[in-house]
């Protein structure tokens, strides 16, 4: 079966997707195109490139969770280290270590700009919050009298998982020298479900990846600054978990349960990993067990008739 993919953000929770797209593929499910925000634009990268899921699994058993904040020695100056970065750079932590293995994981495959794929294989979203814009790329560098070629995936990869507070803006300049500062595309999208949307009858179905979670989590108490962005920015993150999903967008989504893990624990036991793996590919296989494209079309083609789908 031929299928578009959309994974939506989630930080190390995205080993999750991994289980999830290993159960499609053992079910023949074939990428046609891919997009993803934060955490799921890795995914989406790294398939579109012609990785596996296995293979995407034994790279990140390897990588060292620890190195994905990109500490400096301002982090570690005590009690103040963290808003002092934040301060200086906007946002805690580097995010180059993510930039660096997406790209040598892509240039093993010879693909390094998006002008390396097929034309619209590949979408991912980030926020300009200079322009207060979403972007999608490579759909939008024309805004910025930009080309596919002129722009690596893993630089794309790295805005998208810009998380505000944690990571620095990426700071991008257009040929005309205006600055623009991009974060995570989940400030805007954080669950592009719609992006391969058309008005017509889709000739294959878009699967949703998307995590959900019983209830929002939040610290007890916030002893500083730091403290309050973070929570702020993690609460949002889990009410994206909890969004309802209306009837078209919910028949076409795998819907994966994490637990109380969130989206900024980067740190996490091989007994969490086992289980968000376990999660997406148990949640993927249920799914697809009921899942009926000739079902999915009828309701794609009365929600056009209605005008809810644009």
């Amino acid at each position: 079966m031929k299928a578009d993919a959309v994974f939506e953000g989630g930080g190390v929770r995205g080993v999750a997707f991994i289980g999830a797209v290993q159960a499609m593929e053992e079910a023949n499910v074939e990428w046609q195109r891919l997009a993803g925000t934060s955490a799921g634009a890795v995914i989406a990268a790294l398939l579109a490139a012609g990785y596996k899921s296995r293979e995407i699994m034994d790279w990140f058993h390897a990588v060292d969770a620890t190195k994905l904040q990109g500490r400096t020695w301002v982090n570690r100056i005590p009690l103040i280290g963290n808003l002092l970065a934040v301060t200086m750079h906007l946002g805690m932590y580097k995010n180059d270590h993510l930039a660096s293995m997406v790209d040598s994981l892509l240039f093993e495959k010879g693909i390094q700009t998006f002008a390396d794929l097929p034309d619209d294989k590949l979408k991912i979203v980030a926020s300009d919050i200079s322009k207060g814009q979403l972007l999608i790329l490579p759909d939008h560098l024309h805004r910025y009298g930009l080309a596919p070629k002129d722009v690596k995936i893993s630089t794309a990869v790295k805005m998208s998982a810009a998380v505000p507070f944690f990571f620095r803006p990426v700071i991008w300049k257009s040929q005309e020298q205006a600055k623009s500062y991009i974060l995570d595309g989940g400030l805007l999208s954080n669950f592009p479900v719609w992006i391969f949307d058309t008005n017509g009858v889709p000739r294959f179905p878009t699967f949703g990846f998307h995590f959900v979670r019983e209830e929002i989590i939040s610290d007890a108490v916030i002893p500083t600054p730091i403290h309050l962005f973070t929570n702020i920015f993690r609460t949002m993150l889990q009410a994206h978990d909890l969004r309802y999903l209306k009837e078209e967008t919910r028949d076409r989504t795998i819907q994966i349960p994490t637990a109380d893990i969130d989206a900024t624990d980067f740190d996490l036991s091989d007994e969490a990993l086992e289980f968000l793996f376990q999660s997406g590919y148990v949640s993927a296989k249920s799914f697809l067990a009921k899942w009926d494209f000739e079902r999915h079309k009828a309701i794609r083609m009365e929600n056009n008739r209605k005008g809810l789908v644009k």
